[in-house]
């Protein structure tokens, strides 16, 4: 068993403080093919599971928002335009590659008026308590060193009557479907990293980085640990992914 020494890299154990450090090879290396990876990896299929995430954050105009791990910034984007100009949405990550290509990219398409863009570690927030309406983290939190801690963290610079959302990869709920997954993700997923990406390594981290990901209930004790409550999720695509829910009250 690990001990607190160590921690998981894919299946791989290595020293807690040098995992962020991994991870970040893994980010700078897929930043420039992210979005083209994440297109055929799902299908096109992520762009409906970050809507249902939108639609569950139940953000309204004027209110300020915290999107960890933002990638390139779709859900950004979008909470953007709900919030308006009398509202502001920070734009954060801890891979400098990926905040930069988000940050380009939203500028480029003209959405960035109410937009902070923030290099960030979601272990350690730099901001004050009690600082945010919302705060979502959409397929980072598995990436993270200490998950607890994170969680703990976004509870914290959670306003009361606020809520956080959690979309990740999870545990499918069928047997057949858990090994078409398991099978399409250690061939397939590697395979386009190969091509697309010149990177079939790092694809097989995030396929095995899934697999040491907290499943849905696990997750969810996680979170009422972390002070959240009225937790829940909502399964996706049989449980591919789940979207985890909790509030500050």
């Amino acid at each position: 068993m690990p001990d607190e020494k160590t921690t998981h890299f894919g299946y791989k154990q290595v020293p807690t403080e040098e995992k962020a450090s991994h991870v970040r090879e893994v980010f700078d290396s897929v930043a420039s093919r992210y979005d083209l990876m994440n297109d055929l990896m799902s299908l096109g299929i992520h762009r409906l599971w970050k809507r249902h995430t939108i639609e569950l954050a139940g953000v309204r105009g004027g209110q300020r928002v915290l999107d960890l791990a933002a990638g390139t910034g779709d859900l950004s984007e979008r909470f953007a335009g709900i919030v308006g100009t009398d509202g502001e949405v920070y734009f954060t990550d801890i891979n400098a590659a990926m905040l930069t290509r988000g940050r380009d990219r939203l500028m480029d398409a003209g959405i960035a008026g109410n937009l902070h863009f923030v290099q960030v570690d979601a272990e350690a927030l730099p901001f004050p308590d009690n600082r945010f309406d919302c705060v979502t983290i959409g397929f980072g939190l598995r990436n993270v060193t200490n998950k607890q801690r994170a969680l703990e963290e976004m509870y914290r610079v959670l306003s009361p009557s606020g809520r956080a959302l959690v979309l990740e990869f999870s545990q499918p709920e069928s047997r057949p479907l858990r090994k078409a997954y398991d099978l399409y993700s250690f061939t397939v997923l590697p395979t386009l990293g190969r091509l697309i990406a010149g990177d079939a390594d790092s694809y097989r981290y995030l396929a095995e980085s899934i697999r040491m990901h907290p499943d849905q209930e696990t997750l969810r004790s996680m979170m009422e640990r972390a002070g959240f409550e009225r937790c829940e999720f909502f399964n996706l695509s049989g449980g591919i992914v789940a979207i985890h829910r909790g509030y500050k009250l």
